[in-house]
């Protein structure tokens, strides 16, 4: 882990290869979705229940197919434990249409 925190003025931004996310994450929704920008974060909701990290563990599963990268690829900065967070995404494949767009719009 880097542990390398990002101050961002949007919810991603590039840093080289890797994509930097602010995320505000909702545990034990309905489905697994990526909502609409909040702030200076992106809304991420998930249907795993915040107990031990294992929202954050099914966020990161469910980031890695909307990527197309491996788990190994997304790292957790800080927010395990907390609806507040920020990922580290090592080359993504493709991204989502809400990331595409706000990036082809900076």
């Amino acid at each position: 882990m880097s542990n390398k925190r990002v101050e961002m003025n949007s919810f991603c931004a590039w840093e080289g290869e890797t994509l930097v996310l602010n995320v505000l994450g909702k545990p034990s929704a309905k489905q697994d979705v990526i909502g609409k920008p909040k702030g200076n974060q992106l809304k991420i909701s998930v249907t795993a229940t915040p107990v031990g990290g294992r929202a954050t563990d099914h966020m990161v599963r469910f980031l890695a197919g909307q990527f197309g990268v491996t788990n190994a690829d997304i790292e957790v900065v800080f927010g395990r434990f907390n609806v507040n967070k920020q990922l580290r995404i090592k080359s993504p494949k493709k991204l989502p249409p809400v990331i595409d767009k706000h990036l082809a719009n900076s």
